[in-house]
């Protein structure tokens, strides 16, 4: 028995030390499991996740204040300034919620009195009634939560006094910002368009999402920057712009600073260098507003326009698609837009404020009745359309170069009985006309016989898709191609006839200009296009770009649009009416042209208007320029509109030069070899 009892409790023993050593080893594993792990871990957060959690640990223990970026400046083609970004100290106005008017009335007497106590005694004086328009209570030009800019430029004296007094001026603040200049000469102001505070760009597409999935914080756009809104300065945004700067503080966790500022600096944008020529710009500008002057005021019957208020003109280069001069007048300046335009600067300037050389301008009267009464920037090509309708009309096979037609001043269409008479001006009889005289005589009955009314007759509604066809070919009924924020592809309506009247009026209306509505650049596109014998170019406003250490980051490249073939024969048709129209202000032009003048007809609340519209180009041998002007109301192409022309012909030749030598150049130096003689022999110089 005792030694069943031994040997049970050997087995006992034998199993706890089994038992004991499972344990043991089982421990040993699991802890070497847990410490293989932990090691494991350990060597993942540093070798991999390290510099994530070092940035995190930076960001939890920074605070970052972002720096506007440093917009690029816009030049001309010669290097002269026309939009650049200065550093000033603002004083800006945030209406609460529920101040009176009275209120805000006050406010601004009292600031009026620290402006003339401190401010520059060189600067225009503020009134209270400026800075009362200028705090915007009506929301006329701002949100309700977005600051005024009551006064840039402070000086160091109101800078002091209102750091000091701040309390005593409920929503007054004074910020530094960078102000976009424009050159005081209004050079293109429309073209270059202006800028607004993001926060009030947001109307546009281009701004709503700007900064979704924006990553990279000096490309993060920021609530209180000036962005591109119009033109030139919204085409080129992304360029303009720059980066933003990074002022980088290290923070306790009482957000307190304990440590010296990382700064990153801002970067300037690109800078862009414009095709517009400054001295050929204003010269078209002054040259529009001066005849329109002259014509509203002239005592000959066929050039006085009293109407006459507005005149658009586009310049292009025929080789290279450069647009050298483009005005839209009457223009305004764009300096008002400096931090937010006054509700009272925007009311006296919204008429002028939209480019009718590329869109629909309205007329600038206050009155909406008496507005109404006016044609707008979109007009009728009238017989600015008739090279192209001839065109048309030969390579259809409709007529030849020499087909002839016996023109009694009319032609008439329609069931008999009820006959729809077209007439030529004034009924005029031109007698036996060919293509190339029909031109030269603006015969609208011919247009209209021989092209218009025999497309029809041949291919009945079918012709009007014929007619569009060969309208968007040379840049009529499309965008130009330009990329302009806001450019119109003009008003087609010979489509819309054919459901007033029919295809047949529809197709003879159009045949003398009076079935679409086009932009200046659209006809100056066009008249380029006949220039170049059917090459349509993009119409370009950027020569190049540089980048702020003027590298090279993007030169001008050309761009063809399409192509036109037809034979020399049938360009020679048009190009030989062309050289034989009439025209006002060209007597003394030193080179050959070819030109057409249209007076456009349009119906404009219940009466009939004439606006006057031209295109040109020269010299015809080698076109090197090619010129549109519209002046709505302005009368005949050839009085209204002709003479800006010219003159845009002229300063272009004077600054580039239509042979490829500036003619100003050549005047001088021609001015100095007859000096070289004079001194060599004054008797001979004074007795001639």
């Amino acid at each position: 028995m005792s030694d069943e009892r031994t040997e049970e409790a050997q087995k006992r023993e034998l199993r706890n030390r089994r038992n004991f050593s499972f344990r043991l080893n089982l421990f040993f594993f699991v802890t070497f499991f847990v410490f293989s792990t932990l090691i494991v871990r350990l060597a993942y957060l540093q070798f991999v996740e390290g510099d994530l959690l070092k940035e995190k640990e930076h960001q939890a223990g920074t605070r970052d204040v972002y720096i506007p970026p440093i917009r690029g400046n816009i030049y001309d083609s010669t290097g002269k300034a026309i939009a650049y970004s200065t550093s000033t100290q603002s004083l800006y106005y945030t209406l609460e919620s529920g101040t009176k008017e009275e209120t805000g009335r006050a406010l601004a007497e009292r600031l009026v009195q620290v402006f003339d106590k401190y401010g520059d005694k060189n600067a225009t004086s503020l009134t209270a009634d400026d800075v009362f328009d200028d705090m915007d209570f009506g929301g006329v030009v701002h949100l309700p939560y977005q600051p005024r800019r009551i006064k840039s430029g402070l000086t160091q004296e109101e800078i002091a006094y209102f750091s000091e007094h701040k309390n005593e001026y409920e929503g007054i603040d004074i910020v530094e910002e960078s102000i976009r200049q424009y050159s005081s000469d209004q050079v293109a102001v429309q073209l270059i368009g202006y800028m607004k505070r993001l926060s009030g760009a947001t109307s546009l597409n281009y701004y709503k999402d700007i900064n979704k999935d924006q990553e990279d914080p000096t490309l993060t756009y920021l609530d209180t920057e000036d962005v591109g809104f119009d033109g030139i300065e919204l085409m080129y945004q992304e360029e303009l712009r720059g980066r933003n700067g990074l002022k980088t503080y290290p923070v306790n966790n009482e957000s307190r600073i304990i440590g010296p500022m990382e700064l990153t600096k801002p970067v300037k944008g690109n800078n862009l260098f414009l095709t517009i020529n400054k001295d050929i710009q204003l010269a078209t500008q002054n040259a529009i507003t001066a005849h329109l002057e002259k014509i509203r005021t002239s005592t000959l019957k066929a050039e006085r326009a009293e109407n006459a208020k507005t005149g658009y003109a586009v310049a292009i280069e025929v080789k290279t698609g450069k647009v050298v001069a483009m005005a839209s007048m009457p223009d305004y300046d764009t300096n008002l837009w400096q931090g937010g335009i006054s509700s009272k600067d925007y009311e006296a300037v919204k008429y002028f404020m939209g480019n009718g050389a590329i869109r629909e301008v309205q007329a600038p009267y206050e009155d909406d009745k008496e507005r109404l009464k006016h044609p707008s920037s979109l007009v009728n090509l009238g017989s600015t359309q008739k090279p192209l309708t001839v065109l048309l009309g030969l390579n259809e096979k409709l007529i030849t170069t020499s087909s002839t037609f016996n023109d009694p001043g009319y032609f008439e269409f329609g069931r008999k009985g009820y006959e729809t008479r077209v007439r030529n001006a004034s009924s005029a009889a031109n007698g036996e006309l060919t293509p190339w005289k029909a031109i030269a005589k603006s015969s609208n009955a011919f247009m209209a016989k021989m092209i218009g009314n025999a497309l029809y007759l041949r291919d009945g509604s079918d012709g009007l898709d014929v007619w569009d066809s060969y309208m968007k070919q040379f840049g009529l009924g499309v965008t130009t191609g330009s990329g302009l924020p806001g450019e119109s592809k003009g008003a087609i309506n010979y489509y819309e006839e054919v459901k007033r009247g029919s295809a047949q009026s529809a197709l003879i209306y159009a045949s003398f200009g009076q079935q679409g509505r086009y932009t200046a650049l659209q006809l100056a596109q066009y008249a380029s296009t006949l220039a170049s014998r059917g090459t349509r170019l993009k119409p370009q406003f950027v020569e190049r770009i540089e980048d702020s250490e003027g590298n090279l980051v993007q030169p001008y490249q050309k761009e063809v649009l399409n192509t036109i073939d037809f034979p020399d024969a049938y360009w020679e048709t048009i190009e030989k009416g062309m050289s034989q129209v009439n025209v006002q202000g060209f007597d003394d032009f030193p080179y050959n042209y070819n030109r057409k003048t249209g007076t456009s007809q349009q119906e404009v609340a219940g009466k009939i208007v004439e606006n006057a519209v031209f295109i040109a180009y020269a010299p015809a041998e080698d076109p090197v320029l090619a010129v549109a002007v519209v002046v709505p109301e302005g009368g005949y192409g050839g009085w209204g509109a002709a003479p800006i022309a010219r003159k845009i012909f002229d300063a272009y030749d004077e600054e580039v030069g239509l042979t490829g030598t500036p003619r100003k150049a050549a005047v001088s130096s021609t001015e100095d070899a007859t000096a070289a003689d004079v001194g060599t022999d004054a008797g001979a110089a004074l007795a001639e």
